[in-house]
């Protein structure tokens, strides 16, 4: 008897978390994919018959769904988890699916070509609001988030053989950066997987794990779309640190104060202005055009660009914003 009989079959698909720069807030390129009501992230499936590898088929799916043409592109995670994928259609195969992040810029006529195709970019703290601290720490975290998840933690019919007060109060103290724990800015995926066990994203109520009526901060997406989010943001938040992947999102020539403006809207955090700029000047990753702009209406500015040389002359260039 073949082993195999009875089980489902397996696909495997390719998810982008395209991120780009649209006036100082970054952007995730999201698609209709059949329901208006949530939105998705370009998917497309493998095959293998056509691409050799997963990241040309990636890029052939994107281009198709979007017409955009990706730059930086890396691998995050293959999520697997059974229940991912509800669909009425799904017919018992079970979708596997490789998740990407990729970096690009993006002009108006992207833009447009983009709106043709049915995508449209959205800013990634409406999907994840409580990470978003440059003004400051987000309200939503102490008058949602924290009393729905305290009383998550003390919930004592909620099996857990380590104790709720162990192993979940000692995940919340991490994830959020309670009691002695600072806020980490690179635990992104911790805190969205926190929401969702304790029912508080919209997500976990359609997978049947949680019941309706728990308030749901931010905007909810399809199948785990916003864990692939949550895990490309950590992601991200994390490769600035080391790698000057940061200028895939710039322009050819920029201004300090751009450089800073994108760093902060990736990290979450407020920069100080002077810190950043000796931080800038010790990592010697820009060097200046020669040229000004008057674009930003006071005094002209500095037009810089990214000093390539770098990448042969240290092994981890990156802009190692400190901890909060």
């Amino acid at each position: 008897m073949n082993e195999a009989a009875g089980r489902p079959p397996v696909e495997i698909g390719l998810n982008a978390a395209i991120v780009a720069i649209r006036g100082r807030s970054p952007c995730i390129l999201a698609i209709g994919d059949g329901d208006a009501t949530r939105d998705a992230l370009p998917f497309g499936p493998f095959d293998p018959y056509h691409h050799r590898t997963f990241e040309t088929s990636l890029q052939a799916s994107v281009e198709a769904q979007t017409a955009l043409k990706l730059g930086y592109i890396e691998q995050l995670y293959t999520f697997g988890d059974r229940g991912r994928q509800k669909l009425p259609d799904e017919a018992g195969t079970h979708m596997v699916s490789v998740g990407y992040l990729a970096l690009t810029r993006t002009d108006a006529e992207a833009s447009r070509r983009l709106e043709d195709a049915g995508a449209h970019w959205r800013d990634w703290y409406a999907y994840l609001p409580w990470e978003d601290w440059r003004q400051g720490r987000p309200a939503v975290i102490d008058q949602i988030i924290l009393p729905a998840l305290a009383a998550w933690v003390a919930d004592p019919s909620r099996e857990d053989p380590a104790g709720p007060l162990t192993a979940r109060r000692r995940r919340l103290r991490l994830a959020f950066g309670l009691d002695d724990f600072p806020w980490d800015e690179e635990r992104v995926l911790e805190r969205y997987e926190l929401l969702y066990e304790a029912g508080l994203a919209e997500e976990a109520v359609n997978d049947g794990w949680a019941q309706p009526g728990q308030p749901s901060p931010g905007v909810a997406m399809r199948h785990d779309h916003r864990r692939i989010v949550a895990t490309a943001m950590a992601r991200l938040r994390a490769k600035i640190k080391y790698r000057p992947v940061i200028f895939e999102l710039m322009a050819p020539e920029f201004t300090l104060t751009e450089l800073q403006a994108t760093v902060e809207a990736i990290s979450g955090r407020h920069l100080h202005k002077q810190n950043f700029r000796r931080l800038v000047e010790g990592a010697e990753l820009v060097e200046p055009t020669g040229a000004t702009t008057s674009a930003t209406g006071g005094r002209p500015a500095a037009l810089f660009r990214f000093r390539r040389r770098i990448l042969e002359e240290r092994p981890a260039p990156g802009l190692k914003v400190g901890a909060r």
